[in-house]
C-alpha cells in the first residue's frame, strides 16, 4: 500500500507535454516550505482528474453538505496556487 503524505498547499505548473503538481506542507512560523510529493501527468490525465475532483466533490457536498471557502484574514485566496 502506498504511504499518504499531508498536504495544505498544493502549486500547479506545466509545459506543452506535462502539468507538474507539487504537493507541500506548510508549518506556521517555518521559514521554508518542503515538497512533499510531486506529480508529473500527461495533460489529459490532468484533465481526467479535474473530472474526477469535481464529481467526487459533488458527491461528497451531498453526502455532508457543501465544503465553504475560507478565505485568510492575510487577505489571500486560499492555499491551492495555480
Amino acid at each position: 500500500m502506498a504511504h499518504g503524505h499531508y498536504s495544505n498547499l498544493a502549486v500547479i505548473s506545466h509545459s506543452p507535454n506535462e502539468f507538474f503538481l507539487d504537493y507541500i506542507a506548510v508549518v506556521p512560523n517555518m521559514p521554508q516550505a518542503k515538497v512533499q510529493a510531486r506529480i508529473i501527468m500527461a495533460p489529459e490525465n490532468a484533465k481526467n482528474l479535474l473530472f474526477a475532483l469535481r464529481d467526487n466533490i459533488a458527491k461528497y457536498e451531498a453526502t455532508f453538505g457543501e465544503i465553504e471557502h475560507k478565505t485568510p484574514k492575510n487577505g489571500q485566496n486560499g492555499n491551492f496556487q495555480a
